[in-house]
């Protein structure tokens, strides 16, 4: 698979996902305007983190419809290293076919590289989403103003309307800013 170089520091590649996830036929028209049907577009950040995961199913849950598209955008500090690239890979495999089960949404993934935060708000940028789905930490305002945040900085770059989501102190307790 061929790194594509849009600029000297926006390197990525395209995930291909699994051919046993079928195509979903563009919408249809609409009865009443004959104008063709459109899903709204959802970007959401992903890493190997279980705060990740429950993003992704609230999204999936609380946002997708029938139509929509989810664009799942992974940053990582190499696309060329294949051991990264391969795991990556895999995890975005299991979230599209997750998102097709349980959403019946169609999904396009993409490895960028470079930091999170600027990934994010350039992909952002690129896709014009409806929301950008991303989780925290959780970690405390003391924690997250010495160390940074990426949510934090999305929320305050992204020009995309950012959603993210507070892992809860209990399984099942979720929480939103």
């Amino acid at each position: 698979m061929e790194t594509l170089q849009e600029d000297k520091e926006y390197n990525w590649r395209e995930v291909k996902l699994p051919l046993l996830i079928p195509v979903i036929p563009e919408p249809g028209l609409e009865r009443e305007t004959g104008e063709r049907r459109r899903g709204r577009d959802i970007l959401v950040a992903i890493d190997h983190a279980p705060n990740s995961k429950h993003a992704f199913d609230w999204a999936l849950i609380h946002l997708c419809r029938l139509s929509d598209t989810i664009h799942l955008i992974h940053a990582v500090s190499s696309v060329q290293n294949t051991v990264v690239y391969e795991t990556s890979q895999q995890l975005m495999e299991k979230l599209a076919v997750d998102a097709l089960q349980v959403a019946m949404v169609r999904t396009v993934a993409r490895i960028v590289q470079g930091d999170a935060g600027k990934v994010i708000c350039n992909e952002a940028e690129r896709i014009k989403p409806a929301a950008v789905v991303m989780s925290t930490r959780g970690r405390s305002l003391v924690q997250s103003v010495l160390q940074g945040s990426v949510s934090e900085y999305c929320f305050h770059h992204c020009k995309s309307a950012p959603v993210i989501i507070v892992p809860g102190k209990e399984d099942g307790d979720e929480s939103l800013i």
